[in-house]
């Protein structure tokens, strides 16, 4: 029992006491506790607690009482519910009148700040929509299934074999309650419907009706026919193909938005000092300077999307001219064009991304830059998806923030492409995102 309090009791119980200014530790304020330690024992265990005791079938029951001391929701569940009963109880000196504010500061008192994140779970729950997860047969996707259910996130809809799915869902304690189930294999006049669909859509591009049918024995093609003709809001795939073979068949089925040339991709980069925003990281090879104005247009729109201000800044390894090149003199280039095109834009390059993100050294060095007197970028356009793809994967290994996406831009409808391998919160802020994209009017994608 000393150990209980040591651990999960006192740290939290003395945090809301501290935060209301509480005269005294009342019983009201030690049974909130005690409750808010017993319903958060009661709900879905964050995968990486599981990761931390190697077990994946923890659950509430004779083995799993009361919540691990690892979990990182103790703060945000325990402190909460302490503070509100000494207001409640008359022994509170200060008030707290946004509790959603309070249970972000208490979050980024664990040194990642997640306002961007909260925002949009929150909004999720508003209004869930039909999420349909081509890799449904898999561990990662059954357990980020049951939290956006549970949590009221999302509605999920599984594509795989159901056998493996139920199996799976035995063998981890997981409770798919809720979660649509669909083994296409098993819908043999669904997938000729789609192939029907898909042949009229891709006929005059090779695709044959012979060819339709047998493409639409694949999830991937079968998730992005169920989003084109309404049946889903919105289509994840990417766990366990490259992003490459992955995106293909949404490209062909539901295709890019009508004022997009060219899909692009997002990296959000949830740091202490605020989310910042990569491009391109995942698509765009080796994009010209005309291709990357494409980008920072997608990329800019994608920002304001999440309530973000752009503040972009084109990167290369030069600062106005620095140093000479061909892909300074992109990104220059790409700099000017852009200028011309969203003049609106709080946009400079090109530059270094310590200069970007150091508006004192741009104040000092660069004062003519827009970025000096804006608090420098938040928003970095690479020139290749080689420079992007190193920064946030090494940002990503190295820690101190947290990296969501890829998130797709461009396309006709919500459709995302997880990283490969991506871990169960990845899913469910990928899922949270794609969502809110379909919440939008018409349920065009980002």
């Amino acid at each position: 029992p000393n150990q209980v309090n040591n651990v999960l009791g006192f740290p939290y119980i003395f945090r809301g006491a501290l935060d209301v200014r509480a005269t005294e530790i009342n019983e009201a304020m030690k049974l909130a506790a005690v409750k808010a330690l017993s319903d958060l024992a009661k709900e879905p265990v964050p995968d990486m607690v599981n990761k931390a005791y190697g077990d994946n079938t923890l659950t509430f029951g004779r083995t799993y009482l009361i919540p691990k001391p690892l979990d990182p929701r103790l703060i945000t569940a325990v402190s909460p519910a302490v503070a509100k009963a000494a207001m409640e109880s008359g022994v509170a000196r200060v008030q707290i009148p946004d509790w959603f504010a309070y249970e972000d500061e208490l979050r980024a008192r664990l040194g990642v700040n997640q306002k961007l994140m909260n925002r949009i779970t929150q909004a999720a729950r508003n209004n869930p929509k039909r999420v349909v997860f081509a890799e449904g047969d898999t561990y990662k996707i059954l357990k980020a299934a049951q939290i956006l259910h549970d949590e009221g996130i999302a509605l999920p809809i599984l594509l795989g074999n159901r056998q493996k799915i139920e199996r799976l869902a035995l063998e981890n304690n997981l409770d798919l309650e809720g979660c649509q189930i669909i083994d296409i294999l098993q819908e043999e006049a669904k997938r000729e419907e789609y192939a029907e669909l898909l042949y009229q859509k891709r006929q005059r591009r090779g695709i044959t009706l012979y060819e339709g049918r047998r493409l639409l024995r694949e999830r991937n093609y079968y998730g992005s026919m169920m989003l084109e003709t309404g049946e889903a809001d919105a289509f994840i795939t990417g766990l366990s193909k490259d992003y490459g073979k992955s995106i293909v068949p949404a490209l062909q089925v539901i295709g890019v938005a009508d004022d997009v040339k060219r899909v692009a991709s997002m990296y959000i980069i949830q740091h202490k000092k605020g989310p910042y925003f990569f491009a391109d990281t995942t698509v765009n090879i080796d994009p010209s300077a005309e291709e990357m104005v494409g980008i920072i247009g997608l990329t800019a729109g994608a920002v304001r999307f999440f309530d973000v201000e752009p503040r972009v800044a084109v990167i290369s390894y030069s600062n106005f001219g620095s140093n000479p090149g061909d892909l300074p003199d992109k990104a220059r280039r790409a700099t000017e064009l852009a200028k011309q095109r969203y003049p609106e834009l709080i946009l400079d390059g090109e530059m270094q991304a310590n200069t970007a993100l150091n508006p004192e050294l741009l104040r000092e060095q660069y004062p003519f830059s827009p970025l000096a007197e804006t608090g420098g970028a938040n928003t970095l356009i690479f020139p290749n998806v080689i420079s992007g793809n190193i920064a946030y994967k090494v940002i990503q290994e190295i820690g101190g923030a947290e990296v969501i996406g890829p998130i797709l831009m461009g396309m006709r409808k919500p459709v995302h492409i997880l990283q490969l391998g991506a871990s169960v919160r990845e899913i469910v802020n990928m899922a949270s995102i794609a969502v809110v994209d379909a919440q939008q009017p018409g349920g065009k994608g980002l």
